[in-house]
């Protein structure tokens, strides 16, 4: 066999959607379906852990499906997830915060949206929301740390509410209710499985709001 005439490299079946390999917003709608899995209690705290590790792990969209088949709202995907494309100007429906044997951070001046998936496994998570902007008023962070840890600042004149546990590990979330009823409400939600999540507020930090007064 000559160089001119190399040997022939097995594809995948044509058209095969299962095959497609997976964007981040793909597995970030992955993980907001398991998230309110969660949530609904049709996942428990471990299952959920292992899923969303699973999800983004995951290289195809083939790798996603059985992830969320058994849950109302993978019944209700037609495709093999494949997010739509996103409107012009339109931002994400969920911002995300990954670390896989790693460290991410988000801090400083940045827009939170509504959902926040967190997820430490064997590595670190920071989130710091004393310099944010919130464009919504109820904000759920769901936080996973698998042998791994999130850690959480919020402005001391916010709502922080718990709705998380932990399995051989800590979750721990200084819940605070603001004087303010427009105030952000944020809900710390998910699990730690021989990790651990940390939110508390940092005093002296507060909101400003989008006209820039103080809350």
């Amino acid at each position: 066999m000559t160089a001119e005439n190399p040997p022939a490299v097995p594809l995948g079946k044509p058209g095969d959607p299962q095959a497609v390999r997976a964007s981040d917003a793909d597995r970030d709608r992955v993980a907001e379906i398991l998230g309110e899995a969660l949530a609904e209690g049709r996942l428990d705290a471990e299952e959920h852990a292992e899923r969303v590790e699973a999800a983004y792990r995951a290289k195809t969209v083939g790798e996603l499906r059985p992830l969320i088949s058994d849950l109302p709202a993978g019944q209700r995907e037609q495709t093999p997830v494949l997010s739509p494309a996103a409107a012009p100007g339109s931002g994400p429906r969920s911002k995300n915060v990954v670390a896989i044997m790693s460290g991410a951070s988000r801090q400083g001046t940045w827009r939170v949206g509504g959902t926040i998936n967190a997820v430490a496994v064997c590595g670190g998570v920071e989130l710091d929301l004393t310099e944010a902007v919130f464009d919504q008023q109820h904000v759920v962070i769901n936080a996973t740390a698998l042998c791994g840890g999130v850690e959480i600042r919020v402005p001391e004149n916010v709502s922080l509410r718990n709705g998380g546990s932990g399995i051989m590990g800590g979750f721990e979330v200084a819940e605070t209710e603001a004087a303010d009823p427009a105030a952000p409400v944020i809900l710390v939600r998910g699990v730690a499985i021989c990790g651990g999540v940390e939110a508390k507020p940092v005093a002296g930090r507060r909101i400003q709001d989008l006209r820039g007064g103080e809350r």
